[in-house]
């Protein structure tokens, strides 16, 4: 291919990547589909440049690729690197800043699931045979007295730590998910979980095993019960969005509030891992009674630690705003 063919049929490419480049900087985005296509068209000039510096040594022509690869290049990993800013950014300040963002929504989230939680255990106090019958058969044992804590294998802990993490996230996905009922089946879940777990703590009480009900359910469950509370007001969120919209159409006042609320549940994800994680190696150890709550009270501190120390700046800009 001669020099004059080679431009009439590759040089709409360039021009192509020439003025995608600069209407990226004179907006300062781009759309996700138009950043799949310059990293296309990046490494077709790059082929290109390859080619004319074989082919056509010394010409002005090298000189363009050269510089339009460069600045390709530069605009796709300042991309990535702006991209990677934004995950830190999220991960260490605008996840606590989303939890924190609306307190109403998550004290009602608390409350559903608190609520029901003490009123089950005073409930099993009175009545364990009664509430014996809601908890599933699995923690029927926990009825009977003297009550052993086995020590699981390394394979069943893993096996069991999976299964736990997937089931973690998907009940969270379903309190996030409820606020498409305009938050009844977030109530409900929410207030279903915390029924159980007050009536197994009331159960155990009675029957003298309330401390292996804690080595079991302390050093995982505060942290993954304040995920699911969170998750469950991401739920909220979603209802609120539709039940009082504002001056804003329903459709465009669920399409507001549908981001934050994903990201929300989202950024809770990882949390539930690690809840997962620890329910799968540490819960099966058998700790003493004093280190189950200490690794519990480990999770929970430093959840809600972060919650207030990385959320405050949100705390500080709306204080700000409404003066």
């Amino acid at each position: 291919m001669n020099l004059e063919a080679f431009l009439v049929e590759r040089a709409p490419a360039w021009d192509a990547l020439e003025r995608d480049l600069a209407d990226t900087r004179r907006t300062g985005r781009r759309p996700p589909e138009r950043t799949l296509e310059l990293g296309r068209t990046y490494r077709a000039v790059v082929a290109d440049l390859a080619y004319a510096r074989r082919r056509f040594p010394g010409d002005p022509i090298v000189d363009r690729l050269e510089r339009l690869a460069l600045a390709g290049r530069q605009a796709i990993y300042s991309g990535r690197r702006r991209n990677a800013a934004a995950l830190v950014e999220f991960a260490t300040t605008g996840y606590w800043q989303l939890v924190i963002g609306q307190p109403g929504v998550l004290a009602v989230a608390v409350i559903a699931l608190a609520g029901p939680c003490l009123l089950a255990a005073i409930w099993a106090l009175h009545d364990p045979a009664a509430a014996l019958g809601l908890v599933p058969g699995v923690f029927k044992g926990a009825a009977h007295p003297h009550v052993r804590h086995l020590p699981l294998g390394a394979a069943t802990q893993a096996l069991l730590a999976s299964s736990i993490f997937t089931n973690n996230i998907r009940v969270a996905f379903l309190a996030f998910a409820g606020g498409l009922t305009l938050g009844f089946g977030t109530i409900a879940l929410l207030a279903y979980n915390g029924t159980l777990l007050g009536a197994l703590a009331g159960i155990t009480i009675q029957a003298g095993n309330f401390s292996v009900f804690v080595r079991y359910v302390v050093p995982h469950g505060l942290l993954e019960l304040s995920c699911i509370a969170v998750s469950g007001a991401a739920g909220l969120r979603l209802a609120w969005a539709v039940i009082d919209p504002g001056t804003l159409p329903r459709g465009v006042s669920l399409r507001a509030a549908a981001r934050p609320a994903v990201l929300l549940a989202l950024g809770t994800a990882p949390w539930l891992v690690a809840a997962g994680l620890t329910e799968g190696f540490v819960t099966p150890r058998g700790l003493p009674l004093g280190a189950a709550l200490a690794v519990g009270l480990f999770w929970f501190v430093l959840y809600w630690g972060l919650v207030a120390a990385r959320g405050r700046r949100h705390r500080r800009a709306r204080a700000l705003a409404s003066r």
